[in-house]
């Protein structure tokens, strides 16, 4: 009797992972099911630039169904809650999936009602998100009707997904406010909860820097606690306040809400504990997880999950097979950041190891924590890679899952 191999979520992890184990199963070895609430699968990184007129939501959201290969049974379906004593997942029609493997990729929610305020009055007039594509669109708008004044933008609390987009975004508003006249009449700011600009030191000093550079204020340990919409200020727990004309938030994040209904695969936030390099649920041994939905401590980025998908769907072999799950995942991420200018940064880190400066993936590539047209192109044609490379499931010759050593520069501060 064939497997049956449950996938929760049809996104960036949830699709790579299908078709990664359809490619290595036959249809009589394994049944490959995808569930997800609905069938609007949305290029992320795309967001970043829809509130600047650079895209639009229509080129980056297609079809979750399309996405997946032959031979892949998706359900259009939220889901109820999972039983794993019972090894079957309940979807909210009644449907029980049973399951010899679950992969959990549902990844992150936000959580914007969690901030007092913030949906109250003011919300997508004042205040608004650019991390979904109807709130991107709607600060699409409110940037072409703006004519100088206070922006701030909020990062609420970590974990996030893509912890560099708030940056990214910072960068480009200063851009296109420069571009379109209105920068000589606009503060610009940038919050954080964090004592520095990133959460890793070296890239920190550089993305300071840019901010310092392009008179961005920084404004760190900021603990959001209220958004007053109406009158315009960032309340933190501390007492202090943050006046703005323009408030671009990122909320904060928890796990998918049937995971609360799950007992045992979830912690106190919503992510799945899992194991930091087989990406093996700790809640059972057939169960694993990858992408946005884990605790791991790696970025919540794209590019985690595609390496991710490497190892994991490795793990699900063996596990199947018997055989000892390998170690294979280090934390491996690297981080295009747009910083304006048609000019991009870019960053490769694992668990140990900080950003170095050199090229990625070898000694001939792409410069590292260093501003470039070349990294910019880069991030522009992920799009194309992304969906013809990556969602198929395919390997990127000299691309990996481990962080490569070879053309980087070893700095005693690794």
């Amino acid at each position: 009797m064939a497997k049956q191999i449950v996938i929760l979520g049809g996104g960036t992890g949830g699709t790579m992972t299908a078709n990664r184990l359809r490619r290595r199963f036959d249809e009589d070895e394994a049944e490959v099911h995808v569930v997800d609430r609905d069938d609007r699968h949305v290029y992320q990184p795309g967001l970043l630039f829809v509130p600047f007129g650079l895209t639009g939501v229509e080129d980056i959201v297609r079809p979750r169904a399309r996405q997946l290969r032959k031979g892949i049974t998706f359900h259009e379906q939220a889901v109820e809650s999972v039983e794993p004593e019972r090894d079957r997942v309940l979807l909210e029609d009644g449907t029980a999936l049973p399951y010899d493997v679950l992969v959990i990729a549902t990844g992150a929610r936000l959580q914007p009602e969690e901030t007092e305020g913030l949906t109250g009055p003011g919300w997508n007039e004042r205040a608004f998100t650019f991390y979904t594509p109807e709130g991107a669109e709607r600060l699409r708008q409110a940037l072409d009707w703006f004519d100088g004044g206070r922006i701030v933008v909020n990062l609420v609390d970590m974990p996030i997904k893509c912890p560099v987009a708030p940056l990214e975004f910072t960068f480009l508003t200063d851009w296109f406010l420069r571009e379109n006249g209105v920068r000589s009449r606009t503060e610009l700011v940038y919050a954080t909860p964090l004592d520095a600009a990133f959460t890793k030191p070296v890239a920190s000093e550089h993305l300071a820097g840019l901010l310092e550079e392009k008179e961005i204020e920084l404004v760190t340990e900021l603990n959001a606690g209220e958004v007053d919409g109406v009158g315009g200020k960032l309340i933190g727990y501390d007492g202090r306040e943050v006046d703005f004309d323009l408030l671009v938030t990122v909320p904060l994040h928890g796990g998918a809400e049937y995971l609360e209904r799950s007992p045992g695969l979830a912690d106190a936030l919503g992510f799945v504990p899992t194991d930091t390099s087989t990406l093996q649920a700790t809640a059972s041994p057939n169960v694993f997880a990858l992408g946005d939905a884990t605790d791991l401590p790696a970025s919540k980025a794209g590019s985690v999950t595609h390496f991710e998908a490497e190892v994991l769907t490795e793990n699900v072999e063996r596990h199947l097979a018997g055989k000892e799950l390998v170690a294979g995942f280090d934390g491996h991420a690297n981080c295009f950041i747009e910083t304006g200018f048609h000019k991009a940064l870019l960053i490769d880190f694992n668990y140990d190891t900080e950003p170095l400066p050199g090229h990625y993936p070898s000694a001939f590539g792409l410069p590292l924590l260093k501003e470039s047209r070349l990294n910019h192109l880069g991030k522009l044609m992920f799009q194309w890679v992304y969906w013809h490379a990556l969602l198929p499931g395919r390997d990127i010759p000299g691309i990996g899952p481990e962080m490569p050593t070879r053309g980087k520069k070893l700095t005693a501060r690794t």
